[in-house]
């Protein structure tokens, strides 16, 4: 198959995965806080990422294994537990919409960072994407009062980190196999996400049902939905740009949307504009 072919493939799965991912975590925070969230999700997907790739850890070459703690710590660490955090008071549907944002912050940090070159409709495209920002957060609060949408705050940090992340293995990382980068990454969160765990508490309520049931699906999200799609997407970052990649948060929101409807979310006529304003402006930011 081609990589034209192939490369959309690639992307048509992980919105699918990853459009899936926000309503896996806001079930995990029936009957976890959002530290055992975020530390469970890194958990399992060590687990199963050093089953099927721990024969891949001799080959990564000593000086790499500081880009693999960086894009370990920007990539997956920071943003599990922001994610989890944000999403005990805005909805998973908002949480997906805003994550769209990370191809204009990954054409910011490559351009400032990493010397990405750009055109003037791209920089449009960016002033675009936060002009919806702006109208789908201002009107979420409004007609939501009993949630804190300054908690979308923590979702833009989030995109910041994953912006830099694509960034960093595609500049440093582009020689290691997919499955390489992804098994060193969560070798190197696994203790840390282990201490935030047992700290919190954890065991003394895994024997509580809700706590169990929730324990299931941060375990699907974490084997799927971070193992499995974070081999998938560092195969598409080795194959396109940066930009491209990341381009698949314009199809998370669509799956991420259905979900909610689902589980009776529902955004305003103003939120719906304002999702689309940003998905413009992304798009606008992707054209080469």
């Amino acid at each position: 198959m081609k990589v034209q072919q192939l490369k959309w493939i690639y992307l048509i799965i992980l919105a699918l995965i990853w459009g899936s991912s926000f309503i896996l975590i806001k079930r995990g925070l029936v009957g976890l806080n959002p530290m055992q969230v975020g530390s469970l999700r890194m958990i399992f997907a060590a687990i199963f990422l050093l089953i099927i790739g721990f024969r891949n850890l001799p080959r990564i070459p000593i000086y790499q294994w500081k880009y693999l703690a960086l894009t370990a710590f920007f990539g997956t660490f920071i943003p599990a537990f922001l994610f989890a955090i944000a999403q005990t008071q805005i909805d998973s549907s908002v949480s997906s919409i805003l994550n769209s944002l990370t191809p204009l912050n990954t054409l910011i940090i490559g351009t400032f960072a990493f010397g990405l070159q750009f055109k003037r409709i791209q920089i449009i495209g960016v002033f675009i994407g936060f002009l919806g920002t702006t109208l789908l957060i201002f009107n979420g609060a409004i007609h939501h009062p009993e949630q804190n949408y300054y908690y979308a705050i923590l979702v833009l940090i989030a995109t910041i980190c994953y912006a830099t992340n694509v960034n960093l293995i595609k500049r440093y990382l582009s020689d290691l196999s997919p499955l390489s980068i992804s098994t060193g990454n969560f070798t190197v969160m696994l203790v840390p996400a282990l201490v935030i765990l047992f700290s919190t508490g954890f065991m003394n309520t895994v024997h509580k049902v809700e706590v169990q049931s929730a324990v299931f699906y941060i375990m699907i999200l974490g084997i799927v939905g971070t193992g499995i799609a974070n081999i998938i997407f560092f195969k598409l970052i080795q194959m396109a740009t940066p930009v491209f990649a990341t381009s698949v948060t314009y199809l998370i929101p669509i799956v991420a949307f259905f979900w909610g409807m689902l589980d009776e979310e529902m955004l305003t006529i103003v939120q719906l504009l304002g999702a689309s304003i940003i998905l413009f402006g992304v798009y606008l930011t992707s054209k080469k």
